[in-house]
């Protein structure tokens, strides 16, 4: 049997959880297309100080697709306590963030240290940064502001518009070449506008994603996210996409039921279920059970997405 080609495009702790889902479906080849958008945390100090693309998304996504969980890939997610939060030395920082800032700095090569540090851990699948170049993400708000900055645009309570660099970026080629070569493109999960987004509006990513023969399918998130999607149901998540850029075939969403403690604990952070608000759609809406609870929390179940990914690779096949 010849092995399926799956991308998934994203960053975020939700691209992790579809990766540590199918990691271990067999006769598939991964690729996972991550952000480097971000510019806060560890992440943000360690690329304002060495001029490097950002890591953390690249890290997470590197420990859940660790064939196995083993002390170093748990070591990688370590975080030196920080309490007075004076972000000297290394207090704050992820200890993955360092050792991929030190292999770049000794690689000469950003895409090589990450490779490097796949092979250590034993990566099942491919991790490409959507590019290797230091860049920011801005936001215009639906009143004309314009928001600079992956870490500041959820914090501004408006609507978001669009999202664009303010440079000319320039996409990986493996990451363009592995979508033309796609099976199956997962879009998600995640934030859209500062996760998702941040890969397709680079022009070869958004080229390639039209010209792929591959199913595109996005995850979409259970819960809006205060600042980023507010009173957003599925279509307007799918529209995001749509109007930057990123054709959709097919959208994932949840159908299990969220008890109403739960929704509550929600709804006082300012956030609320995605549902399907309009009955036709120019894509087709598959209902999936895909979600866990563990304390009182809405979260992906990585072994419930194995089986929706399954079943997307065999209606591939049919």
């Amino acid at each position: 049997m010849k092995n399926k080609n799956v991308v998934v495009i994203g960053g975020g702790h939700g691209q992790s959880a579809i990766c540590r889902g199918i990691k271990n479906i067999p006769h598939i080849n991964i690729t996972a297309i991550v952000t480097v958008a971000d510019d806060g945390g560890s992440t943000g100090r360690l690329r304002k100080e060495f001029n490097i693309p950002a890591m953390g998304d690249i890290r997470n996504v590197m420990v859940a697709l660790a064939e196995s969980e083993t002390t170093l890939s748990q070591l990688m997610d370590y975080r030196f306590e920080d309490p007075k939060g004076t972000e000297e030395d290394v207090q704050g920082h992820n200890l993955g963030n360092l050792i991929l800032t030190a292999l770049t700095q000794q690689c000469g090569s950003f895409l090589e240290a990450v490779q490097t540090i796949g092979h250590v851990l034993n990566v099942k699948g491919t991790i490409i940064p959507a590019t290797t170049q230091v860049i920011s993400l801005y936001a215009l708000m639906e009143d004309g502001v314009i928001v600079k900055g992956e870490a500041n645009i959820p914090n501004i309570s408006n609507h978001i518009s669009r999202v664009f660099y303010d440079e000319k970026v320039k996409a990986t080629p493996e990451a363009v070449d592995a979508i033309l070569r796609a099976d199956l493109i997962i879009y998600g999960i995640g934030s859209i506008y500062t996760s998702i987004l941040p890969n397709v509006i680079i022009p070869e990513i958004k080229t390639a994603l039209e010209h792929t023969k591959a199913k595109r399918v996005y995850f979409c998130n259970a819960m809006t996210q205060p600042g980023e999607t507010d009173g957003y149901g599925v279509e307007e998540h799918v529209q995001a996409l749509l109007d930057h850029g990123a054709p959709v075939d097919m959208t994932v969403m949840c159908n299990d039921k969220i008890s109403q403690k739960i929704l509550t604990r929600y709804q006082k952070e300012g956030s609320a279920h995605v549902t399907v608000n309009a009955k036709k759609h120019s894509y087709k809406v598959v209902r999936k059970s895909l979600l866990k609870f563990g304390d009182g929390l809405v979260r992906h179940d990585p072994d419930k997405i194995q089986k929706t990914v399954e079943y997307l690779l065999e209606r591939r096949e049919q």
